[in-house]
């Protein structure tokens, strides 16, 4: 049984008034409540995703915020069109992901090429191209949406694992590479969160541990967490604004976990 749906209340103070940030997977889920959070904090955000309907219908929700919302149509496997679109960027959201519950001798190569291609060498692109602002003028914010499976592997989810756990490092080298520049570089882990791409892997998963759907959540998905609830995505955008903020400028090259107590096992 899950614990009542959360929904928590944005920490007053933030501001991020003539920043421009750039967000990921923007059009739904984590991206999506990552842009609402970063505009309403004052931010001109530029929201990426490959879904124009939900970016319309994301900048339909964002009129009213303090900062403006950009819509940008762009699939990431583009890889030169990802490093242009984040150059002037003052805050990086990389959180574009796919996913695709399988047995490595069943895994389809191509799929496995692409998820890390979307989820790894975009980020590196992104960062790439976002980077020569940032050190211009001594100051930027990498945040990565990795996830706990950047810290723990799971069975039959070895491109997501693997592009997870890359994206950790690369997280670091540009925290190392950042410091003397004003930019810090961290993850952001979360657990099993509420959005359509955990909705869907359900089906995947009941096919791959023989169980019927309606036990996926508690005896799969939920496991290993002590929180026996899905995170909400906008829990995940409020730990995406604090280390935007002045009170984590000392906050970085680390990774933090929003897992509900699964790594503490």
């Amino acid at each position: 049984m899950t614990a009542p749906t959360t929904h928590p209340t944005p920490v007053a103070g933030l501001d991020l008034g003539g920043r421009t940030a750039l967000v990921t997977g923007a059009a739904g889920g984590i991206g999506r409540a990552c842009v609402l959070r970063l505009a309403a904090a004052g931010a001109k955000v530029r929201a990426v995703d490959r879904d124009a309907e939900g970016l319309d219908a994301l900048a339909g929700q964002a009129q009213d915020l303090a900062g403006a919302v950009e819509t940008r149509t762009l699939d990431l496997t583009d890889l030169d069109a990802a490093e242009q679109v984040a150059a002037g960027t003052d805050i990086l959201v990389n959180n574009a992901g796919l996913q695709l519950v399988r047995p490595i001798e069943e895994f389809p190569p191509d799929v496995f090429h692409t998820v890390l291609t979307v989820m790894l060498e975009a980020p590196f692109r992104l960062i790439r191209g976002a980077l020569p602002h940032m050190y211009g003028q001594g100051w930027g914010r990498i945040v990565n949406i990795s996830s706990v499976h950047g810290l723990r592997a799971s069975a039959y989810k070895s491109a997501y694992v693997a592009a997870k756990h890359g994206l950790e490092g690369l997280s670091k080298t540009a925290a190392l590479e950042g410091a003397e520049h004003g930019v810090t570089s961290n993850c952001v882990n979360p657990g099993y969160v509420r959005t359509p791409l955990v909705e869907r892997q359900i089906a995947d998963q009941a096919a791959a541990h023989g169980l019927p759907e309606e036990r996926v959540l508690v005896d799969v998905l939920l496991r290993d967490s002590a929180l026996k609830r899905l995170l909400e995505p906008e829990e995940v955008a409020e730990a995406v604004a604090y280390l935007c903020g002045p009170q984590a400028s000392f906050i970085t090259g680390t990774s933090l976990p929003l897992d509900g107590g699964w790594t503490a096992h």
